[in-house]
């Protein structure tokens, strides 16, 4: 795979936080990086039914009729 380097401006206590979590799990911070951003921005579209919802879930299961309720 090929990378290109890049520079990320963090505020102080979220890299101190981060060099805490490499030296916990052993990885290296820009593989953190790089993990977050594929998980948090880069996932992929939902398809078939799981695209059906989308967004914040509200409720639970057994208020799934609350869906077809008028306003």
């Amino acid at each position: 795979m090929s990378m290109r380097k890049t520079q990320v401006y963090l505020p102080a206590a979220d890299l101190r936080a981060l060099h805490g979590v490499a030296r916990r799990t052993g990885r290296g911070m820009a593989d953190l990086v790089r993990e977050a951003v594929r998980t948090v921005w880069l996932r992929a579209e939902p398809e078939g039914p799981v695209a059906l919802c989308r967004g914040v879930l509200r409720g639970t299961s057994s208020e799934h009729d609350a869906a077809f309720d008028e306003v």
